[in-house]
């Protein structure tokens, strides 16, 4: 959430004003994040989050925005998005597609403790089970084929050892993916980013998950995988903390019950999700683009973690699953 396209106050309200959202009281630049811009809006009828999209398209945003109504509609604790008097959720600001929502209430919790990865692992597959039936379908765009056309654009940058381990991972995926039990894996509309930073808690409650814009059809695997290695992890090595793992995956468990195949591909999904993210940053931190209060994530923290699940692969132990 850097700021690429600035918007000034006059801007903002009339953006407001169509949508008959109040008067302008304060307008925020966001500084974290590196996708899109974002504003953070206060008017006399309550906080926002004013987006504006830097590389999504209109034609694949209405995908990101119903999703999140049609979550929000079900009871799932998301931003609103704010239509105009025709009902549009998509709007035009700038030049670019933009969106306003509700702003979720709390802040990030950046230490996460067992109870708080227990509350999102059941958040996460009460998600999911919500969004069983949202009718529309647009791929993971960060997903496998995202994977292959990028590695070979950020190897340049890398040593032989990363070179040879980026390959080595990706071949490894790939030869994942054709797997039968792998294809069967149950999926749906999945958020695909869910890091401490994109979910708030108010006090000890959780209150929200936000910033859909990564998210995609695929696998529910893969969005307990992300989060996993995120909020189940000591920071500064990428190891797995094993308490908040298991916690975080019997809450889902409990929730949504997981597929046998599901418990034992945990530890392969977990080692590409951690290839995703440390291609991103890869690409992100070598090919940034310009923006103010642009700040790329540090790539090697993805590295430590990919090298982490490979050589330690972690089990989700449920009774009368046989660890693989």
């Amino acid at each position: 959430m850097a700021v690429f396209t600035e918007v000034n106050h006059e801007q903002a309200q009339g953006l407001l004003t169509r949508l008959n959202l109040g008067t302008l009281h304060s307008l925020q630049g966001a500084t974290s994040g590196i996708e899109n811009t974002n504003y953070f809006v206060s008017t006399d009828q309550g906080d926002f989050v004013l987006t504006l999209f830097e590389r999504l398209s209109a034609e694949q945003l209405p995908f990101y925005l119903n999703l999140m109504r049609h979550l929000a509609e079900r009871g799932i604790p998301v931003p609103a998005p704010k239509p105009d008097a025709q009902g549009d959720i998509l709007h035009h600001l700038n030049g670019k597609p933009a969106s306003v929502v509700t702003r979720l209430r709390g802040r990030n919790q950046l230490a996460p403790g067992i109870g708080d990865c227990q509350q999102v692992g059941a958040m996460l597959a009460r998600m999911h089970l919500a969004g069983q039936d949202y009718a529309a379908q647009q791929p993971n765009l960060r997903g496998l084929p995202w994977w292959t056309d990028t590695v070979p654009v950020v190897t340049p940058y890398m040593t032989a050892a990363q070179q040879a381990l980026i390959t080595d991972e990706l071949a490894f995926q790939q030869s994942l993916a054709q797997r039968p039990e792998f294809q069967a894996l149950p999926k749906g509309a999945i958020h695909a980013d869910l890091f401490r930073d994109n979910v708030m808690f108010d006090g000890p409650q959780l209150t929200g998950f936000f910033d859909f814009y990564f998210a995609g059809w695929d696998t529910f695997l893969f969005d307990i995988a992300v989060c996993l290695n995120d909020w189940c992890i000591d920071l500064a090595t990428g190891q797995l903390d094993q308490a908040r793992a298991q916690a975080f995956v019997a809450a889902y468990d409990q929730e949504r019950r997981l597929t046998d195949d599901e418990v034992r591909l945990l530890p392969d999904v977990l080692r590409g999700a951690a290839l995703r993210f440390w291609t991103s940053r890869l690409w992100d931190f070598h090919l940034p683009r310009d923006a103010a209060m642009l700040k790329p994530h540090d790539p090697a923290h993805f590295e430590r973690v990919l090298t982490q699940r490979r050589d330690h692969p972690w089990h989700y132990q449920r009774e009368g699953v046989a660890r693989a």
